[in-house]
């Protein structure tokens, strides 16, 4: 078991506010490092690579959490997606395997849990643009994560790692804009009702389970078809 403490990354300063709100008692070493990285791949690839830079023992595990969209159908706000592959706008796929451990202990904590491929994209994605990601296998989709999956492969391939996203724009509810996404109640308050689940998984987390995999490129899949250039919702 690690002793070290857990570092948490969003993008936004209510996600950030959810989660230090949550029940952290009995966490790893202590409370988590909660860092607001500022929102797409760019701040979230420097502020990642300046914590792990600045401090390279200095975290036990690292989990990039917050708001996201649905690109599948059937999934409602206030719902997680866990990732256990992000893809980044070049279509380079990262597997992520600590999706189903993640994915078990927030179920248990009372979630709905979805646990699939989240597309880190470069320009709002709606209409037909979410349909081609879904088809392409994506569940969610974001601005950060593939940054921050790719920066751990490069700086720190052993550290365990995790992604979630709470729902609260759908295929069938749009929001008009990504600033709109902190209002949504519902998912703020899932959010930080993943906070217990957190702390299991981190206490439960001895690599390699629960590590960000790959080759040492970090890219796992090349697509054969070129796709459409994405960007977060």
């Amino acid at each position: 078991m690690s002793r070290a403490p857990l570092l948490v990354l969003c993008a936004l300063g209510p996600e950030v506010w959810a989660l230090r709100g949550g029940d952290w008692r009995g966490a790893a070493a202590g409370p988590p490092v909660l860092v607001r990285t500022g929102v797409g791949r760019r701040r979230a690839s420097l502020a990642v690579r300046r914590l792990l830079s600045a401090a390279p023992g200095g975290y036990g595990a690292v989990v990039v959490a917050g708001f996201g969209a649905a690109v599948a159908p059937g999934i409602s706000p206030g719902d997680v997606i866990v990732a256990n592959g992000v893809r980044d706008a070049e279509g380079n796929l990262f597997a992520v395997d600590s999706g189903p451990d993640l994915t078990r202990v927030l179920k248990a904590r009372g979630l709905t849990v979805h646990t699939g491929v989240h597309h880190t994209a470069d320009h709002v994605v709606r209409g037909i643009e979410r349909r081609a990601l879904h088809l392409q296998g994506a569940l969610a989709v974001d601005m950060e994560a593939a940054a921050v999956t790719a920066a751990l492969q490069e700086l720190r391939p052993t550290l365990p790692a995790a992604v979630l996203r709470v729902v609260v724009d759908t295929p069938e509810h749009e929001l008009l804009r990504p600033g709109t996404l902190p209002a949504g109640l519902r998912a703020w308050r899932a959010l930080r009702a993943t906070v217990p689940a957190l702390v299991d998984w981190h206490e439960q987390n001895r690599p390699p389970r629960g590590r960000l995999m790959g080759p040492p490129s970090g890219i796992l899949h090349h697509p054969t078809s070129s796709t459409l250039p994405q960007e977060a919702s």
